[in-house]
Formats: C-alpha cells, structure tokens, sequence
C-alpha cells in the first residue's frame, strides 16, 4: 500500500513532519509487515509446489495407465504377428508359444440379413397393431406394435427393443416398393431371423427371398460358421474372432481362398520399449519431487539459501517412500518378482532408475523371463475375474490415488494453503488500514504542535520586539 504521509516540513517548528511520522509508523507496523510478507511468500511457494506436484503425479498415473491398457497390453511376453494383416489379425497372451502356424480361409462366418414382403406405400404404409415375434437362435423377442403404426415406426420400435441383442431394422425402397429389412450383428449357423405375429411382416428366415413383390425370406446366404484351417486341420467357429491355439487370438477378415501365416516370439523389442517408458515416466516424477524437497544450500558465510518449495514438508517425504516400498516390493512371480532382474537399479543418488539394457537382453535371451514380465507389471489373474491388483502398475497407482483423487491429500493441501493466503490477504488489508489510521493520527498530532510552536514563536517575536522597542526609548 502507498504510504499516506505526505514529505512537509512544519512551518512553525521547521521539523521534518513526514519523516518523523514514517518513521514512528514503520517502528509500529515492521513486525507484522515482515511476518506477514514473509508468511505470504511461503505460502505461495508451497500452493506453486504442490501444484507441480500433482501435475507430475498426474502424468505418472496416465502412463501408468497406458502401461496397463488391457486393450493394447504394454507388457505382452510374446507378440503374435500375421503376414497379411489385411485379411488376418491376431494377438497374444502370456501362455502363447514361441511357433509358426499356416492358416487357410474358406469362409467366413456371416450374420442374418432378412427382408419382408414390399408395400406400395412407402415408409407410411399403415402396419396391423399387434406383437411382432422375432425370433433368432431359438430365442423370441417380443416387439410392441401400437394401433396407427407405420412400417418406418415399427422400424423405430425394433431398433428401440432390439438394438442391444444385436438385431437392427431398416426400410429398402426399390422399383416395386418398400420392404423392412432386419439384420443380426450375431453370426454363425443357426443365427437366422424369422418373425411372424404380424400380417405382412412374417419372414421365414431359412426361405430364399425370390425377389417377386410378395416374396419375404433371407437376403443372400442364410448366417453361416466362419470355416479355415490351421496348419491344415480343419476349424469351424460361430465368430469371426477366434482362438485355435492356446494364447493366440485372430479376427478373419477375408473369405475363402485367403491364407496367411502366424508367427509368434518373445516381444524383446516392445517389452524393453515398455520398460523404458516405465522408467522415464518414474524419473520424471522423481525429479520434481528431488527439486521440490531440495534442502537450502549452506553458501560460504554460514547463509542458508533458499530450498525446494516444500523443502522440510513430510508429505513429499511420505510419498517418495510409499513410491519406492512398491519398487523393492517382490512381485507375484516365481521366476521374476524384482525388477533388478531385468536390469532395472535405483540410483543411490537421486532415486532414479537406471535401465541396462544389456542385462534386461540376457533376462528375455538366456533366462526366458520375457512371459513373466507381465505378471510382474499387471499381476496376475485373480480366481473370480476381478482386475488383478498383486502387479506393479496397481500397486503403485494404489499409493498415488490418495493424494490425486478429488478431495484426497493434495486436493486437501491445496485447500488449506489457499485458505491461509486470504487470511494473510485480510491480514495485510487490515495492516493497511491501521497504517493509514496511525499515520492520519500522528500527522494531525505533529501538524497541531507545529501550530503551537510557530504561535509560541510569534508570541516570542512580539515581546523580543516590545522589549527593544522599550530600551529603545529610555535610551533616548
């Protein structure tokens, strides 16, 4: 805040009135000046750090995260290539097996597709109030037709009850008129659609529409079994994703006559890629936290310097070890639990890790480790199904939710210390105001002195005068 004395010197005393004023306010008001620029100051180095903090632990959680995508698994042990991707592709799990397998297509599996009879009317052809049976694979759905129902609002109501059983309408208009066409996204023999309950919509899902107007049935082959072989034995399957070989997933995208080759070995390259991107995305967290919690620096006249923003604070502390118990924590697996095992070391320096990529080579090389790699990071499969929690990913994401989570500790913290700055922020106002008050006071103090020292002067000045003017005349 401006100081409200204004520089003057008093006309009566020649005293230097805003000087003496500053700095009797100073000598009042230094203490708590200097408490609370210094308490504000403090304060806001700590909201920045714990800001940085939680930024870094946010992208550690997302790599994490990432890590342990289950969609596209970093720490896959085997990784299963196809020589074609464009009409095969396939991945693998833990329990493949280092191999090569040929692969023939004779067709593959379709889904249902069938067409009602037409209506002249187009899509406001009136439709019978009724129930419409659809039935598929043995089970029947009942679709509600109400009274005044078109063929585009029946289209709506099977869409609307049957979209999550994979079964869609639509109309297909053509030079003899309009028809409800429905289809399955279920495949394999045996899937066909047929309905009945309805005047003008029965379809018999196993009859070939002939393409005459009142003609209803299934439009090109009825639903069929996807059909190949692997390395010439023959396989039949409802899906067009399927698993003939243990810990080997393909999805067929061509029909008959494609081929194609699946080769499966240890994924050397991705896991040290994936362990790599382990490694600098845990280094980067604790590079803030070193930077954060740094001690001040002792300079050569016994001065400490300033340190890190939350230099002194447990909870960075508390956080570095629960980070590093999970790192010297032995995981799930027999044959790897460490990550020294596979040429990881934490620096005695700084924490860091250190990756030896020659040693992590020899692990996957001469040790085979490289299946256990992924029960080490992501754990291994819990008996009822439920995500896995005995890996690495999740046991270090388990000790950082506390602190990211919406009103966890670093939520808390933030809290708190923004709470302390509109404090000091009031106390600062309040500072101001008794500044300005003090100073009004002591001005208007000095100023009235000065008027009476300057009246004291001319009352001074007119006796001097009086009595001179007095011997002036007696001497004459």
């Amino acid at each position: 805040m401006a100081s409200p004395i204004t520089a003057s010197t008093g006309l009566g005393s020649g005293l230097d009135i805003g000087s003496i004023v500053s700095a009797l306010v100073a000598s009042d008001t230094i203490a708590d000046t200097t408490q609370i620029k210094s308490q504000t100051a403090d304060v806001t180095a700590k909201l920045s750090g714990v800001a940085q903090l939680n930024s870094a632990m946010a992208t550690f959680q997302t790599a994490l995260a990432n890590l342990g995508n289950k969609d596209t698994p970093s720490f896959a042990g085997f990784s299963a290539t196809s020589s074609t991707p464009a009409t095969l592709t396939t991945t693998s799990d833990n329990s493949a097996i280092s191999g090569s397998y040929s692969i023939a297509v004779q067709q593959l599996a379709t889904g249902s597709k069938v067409a009602s009879a037409t209506f002249s009317g187009g899509a406001s052809s009136a439709i019978p109030t009724g129930t419409l049976n659809v039935s598929q694979n043995g089970t029947v759905y009942n679709v509600n037709i109400p009274e005044g129902s078109t063929l585009q609002s029946t289209r709506d109501a099977i869409n609307t009850a049957l979209k999550g059983n994979g079964i869609t309408a639509n109309i297909v208009t053509d030079a003899s008129g309009s028809r409800l066409v429905l289809g399955s996204t279920n495949t394999g023999a045996g899937t066909d659609i047929s309905t009945s309950g309805i005047a003008g919509l029965e379809i018999d899902g196993s009859a070939l529409m002939d393409g005459t107007p009142g003609s209803a049935g299934h439009v090109g082959a009825v639903a069929q079994d996807a059909k190949f072989t692997v390395d010439g034995l023959a396989v039949t399957s409802a899906s067009n994703v399927v698993t003939p070989i243990s810990g080997i997933s393909m999805t067929l995208l061509a029909g008959a006559g494609a081929t194609s080759t699946v080769t499966v070995a240890t994924n050397t390259s991705g896991l040290q890629t994936s362990l790599q991107t382990f490694v600098t995305a845990y280094n980067a967290l604790t590079k803030v936290l070193n930077s954060l919690t740094a001690p001040g620096v002792v300079g050569s006249d016994g001065t400490v310097g300033d340190g890190g923003a939350m230099a002194g604070d447990p909870l960075p502390r508390s956080l570095i070890s629960s980070i590093r118990s999970v790192l010297v924590t032995p995981g799930p697996g027999s044959q790897l639990s460490v990550l020294s095992q596979l040429g990881i070391q934490t620096s005695q320096v700084d924490g860091t890790l250190t990756f030896d990529s020659t040693k992590f080579t020899s692990a996957m090389n001469d040790k085979n480790l490289g299946g256990q790699v992924q029960d080490l990071f992501t754990g291994t499969p819990n008996a009822d199904g439920t995500p896995s929690t005995n890996g690495m990913l999740a046991r270090m994401t388990a000790v950082l939710t506390p602190y990211t989570q919406t009103g966890g500790i670093l939520s808390t913290r933030t809290s708190s210390l923004t709470s302390q700055q509109s404090d000091l922020a009031d106390r600062q106002t309040a500072l101001d105001t008794r500044t300005a008050d003090l100073t009004t006071q002591l001005t208007a103090k000095y100023n009235a002195m000065d008027l009476i020292v300057g009246q004291l002067k001319a009352t001074a000045t007119s006796i001097t005068a009086f009595f001179t003017s007095l011997n002036a005349s007696k001497s004459s």
